[in-house]
């Protein structure tokens, strides 16, 4: 057993409430493992800025909204070089026609669900689409970095996913990266990918704080 990788998943996808403090016996009771290993999974959460320790327990950390912004611009432009370097490689005939036409799928995924009211499901196409347009830049470094933040944004905006007041704008912009990269436009594909994310994150300033967990 992962006991990391089992508490990695209960605390990303929403199993432990934010809300919550949660001890150590509790967490080793539910996995059915001792403690020792509950505590050494705990550390590397805490780490990966996931959870932070809160008396004899932890609790899952979601980011403020002013720390959520810096870390939504930061990505901006991690993944806009991503998508520059992607961009370069679809032109240099370097990535199978399968691996864009996956990514046409993600897209269309993403809206459907999201358009069809189920918000969790469009959120996971959403975040599989941008991970798997990063990853054709063929840079480990910046993938793993990503979907650190990841991690974090999906846990801080769980919240969010209730307003979907910028459905058809996301697909509209997803479109757009997906029309600069097939024509391997390395500078259209960075520009397209950094105003996706800050329009995203510029919506997300806007929303009241004191609704969020």
């Amino acid at each position: 057993m992962n006991t990391y990788a089992d508490l990695h998943r209960m605390v990303v996808s929403g199993e432990l409430d934010p809300r919550v403090r949660i001890a150590e016996a509790e967490l080793a009771s539910r996995l059915g493992v001792s403690r020792t290993p509950v505590r050494e999974a705990l550390q590397r959460l805490e780490g990966d800025g996931l959870v932070f320790a809160q008396g004899r327990g932890v609790q899952v950390r979601v980011m403020a909204l002013d720390e959520l912004a810096e870390l939504f611009s930061a990505r901006a432009g991690l993944e806009g070089w991503a998508l520059f370097q992607a961009a370069q490689r679809v032109g240099a005939g370097d990535v199978p026609p399968a691996h864009l036409a996956e990514l046409e799928r993600l897209a269309d995924s993403a809206a459907a669900h999201t358009r069809a009211g189920d918000l969790a499901r469009g959120a996971d196409f959403n975040r599989a689409f941008h991970e798997r347009t990063a990853t054709l830049s063929n840079n480990g470094v910046i993938s793993a970095i990503l979907g650190q933040w990841w991690d974090r944004i999906t846990v801080s905006t769980r919240h969010a996913i209730r307003t979907p007041d910028r459905v058809e704008e996301v697909d509209r912009e997803h479109r757009t990266i997906l029309d600069a990269l097939n024509r391997g436009d390395s500078i259209a594909a960075r520009d397209a990918t950094q105003a996706h994310i800050l329009a995203t994150r510029d919506t997300l300033l806007k929303l009241d704080e004191g609704n969020r967990p």
